[in-house]
């Protein structure tokens, strides 16, 4: 092979091996410029359901991916640790300075509070997926001999707090209670059984009577209306008679009003001259008082007679003798 040969397939074989150098690392997900960010977080529980290649999302979004899962052993406390490596990609997460964009500065963040929960991704599968926030508020737990790598610290998930909530739950008291419960009730249904079909019928029996009763009331309360209406009927014919009558005896009320008050006047003027009259100095008072005495006189003299008669009643023939 000539020396021109030899060069072009050198030159192909070189063509070749960057073709797949450019296509290991375009696929690969390799980057060069801008390696990823690795760190530990460190889990005490079960983390059933998280595996390698498992998303980190931060508030949602994709972020990286769990590299390695491990589990270590701490013979002095009797703990099994299970540190869990990451994978955070750089162009996914960047941090805004007023000097421009900022690449990610992870111990600072954790500082700031940047911690780390287990969820679950999908209840269908079971898969789990590791979730990054903020927290300043939880305390960091770390440890510092598991990895040379920058370690985030975790917190109780939701699901964990509810799992830890419910194993303290009294679940055996609960049970005993709800079995006297239903034992309770199971005795109060019976009693029921046996005491309402009387209760009924006896509800049943006074809301006929009270039916009955009602009906008769109504009944009652027609018949009064009735009566009611006949009774304004004759008062309204008795007050249309009475205005009429009043109407037509007004004339004759009003002349006997006006003779009324003329006797009242005479009599008025009589007692005034009875008055003058039988007054002490009037003229007429001597000679009534002499006429009285006349009377008087002529009456003594008719008893006198009238006893006479009576012890002599001859005397009606004969007369006195002289």
């Amino acid at each position: 092979m000539s020396a021109r040969g030899q060069a072009t397939v050198g030159a192909f074989v070189l063509g070749g091996l960057l073709l797949a150098l450019g296509a290991v690392i375009f696929f690969g997900k390799f980057n060069i410029f801008n390696p990823a960010i690795r760190a530990v977080i460190v889990f005490q529980d079960s983390i059933a359901g998280l595996s390698v290649g498992s998303p980190v999302t931060f508030r949602g979004v994709p972020i990286g991916s769990v590299e390695s899962i491990a589990i270590q052993f701490d013979p002095r406390n009797n703990i099994a640790l299970i540190p869990v490596i990451v994978r955070i990609e750089p162009e996914r997460a960047k941090i805004e300075r007023p000097s421009g964009t900022a690449g990610l500065d992870l111990p600072e963040l954790i500082k700031r509070g940047l911690r780390a929960e287990l969820n679950v991704q999908s209840f269908v599968t079971g898969q789990s997926q590791i979730d990054l926030d903020f927290d300043p508020g939880s305390e960091p737990v770390l440890h510092p001999d598991i990895s040379t790598l920058p370690e985030i610290p975790t917190r109780q998930s939701t699901i964990q707090k509810a799992k830890e909530q419910l194993s303290q739950l009294p679940l055996r008291e609960l049970a005993d209670d709800a079995t006297k419960t239903l034992a309770s009730l199971r005795t109060l249904s019976e009693k029921l059984d046996k005491d309402l079909p009387p209760l009924v019928a006896s509800l049943k029996t006074t809301s006929d009577q009270s039916v009955q009763m009602v009906q008769a009331a109504t009944q009652a309360i027609k018949d009064l209306q009735a009566r009611m209406d006949t009774t304004l009927a004759a008062v309204s014919r008795l007050s249309a008679s009475t205005d009429t009558q009043m109407n037509q005896r007004g004339a004759e009320l009003r002349t006997l009003l006006a003779t009324t008050n003329q006797a009242m006047t005479q009599a008025r003027d009589l007692l005034g001259e009875v008055r003058r009259a039988t007054a002490s100095r009037a003229p007429d008072r001597t000679n009534l008082d002499a006429a009285l005495r006349d009377i008087a006189a002529a009456a003594a003299s008719l008893r006198g007679f009238a006893g006479d008669i009576e012890r002599n009643p001859q005397l009606l023939l004969t007369g006195r003798r002289p």
